[in-house]
């Protein structure tokens, strides 16, 4: 269902950690005559490195179609910091509330390694739009 509806994606790789997201427009929670424009994303966090890894922080850069920059960091993601082995993946879905039609995010992930090492995990930008039939 997600692809059928899905109007923006990304995918980057950061030392061994690889992040995929797909992003949809909720129209049954949306309010354009209000300016109210909703979006879900499902984020897909795998270890395709050799080293087990540990999500602290998130940090997003939300961005509308006006160019208003909404910065959002905070602990884990969803009340999870989870810790991936080599192979495991983490999967969970969230959303956001754009004033326009339009706009665009990314992000990074702290991520720490056994070690005490840490790596900023790259959120490649995705678009947030309506569909083409909806606009």
């Amino acid at each position: 269902m997600w692809h059928r509806f899905c109007v923006g994606s990304s995918n980057a790789t950061t030392d061994g950690i690889r992040v995929t997201v797909e992003a949809q427009y909720v129209a049954e929670q949306s309010a354009p005559l209000a300016h109210r424009y909703v979006f879900a994303y499902r984020v897909r966090i795998e270890n395709e490195g050799r080293e087990p890894a540990q999500l602290r922080t998130r940090h997003w850069i939300i961005t509308d179609a006006t160019g208003h920059v909404e910065e959002v960091r905070g602990p884990g993601v969803v009340g999870h910091q989870p810790r991936l082995e080599p192979g495991e993946h983490f999967e969970y879905t969230s959303g956001c509330v754009l004033r326009t039609p339009r706009g665009e995010m990314r992000g990074t992930y702290q991520m720490f390694r056994s070690n005490g090492a840490m790596f900023d995990a790259t959120i490649a930008p995705f678009s947030l739009e309506l569909p083409m039939t909806l606009n």
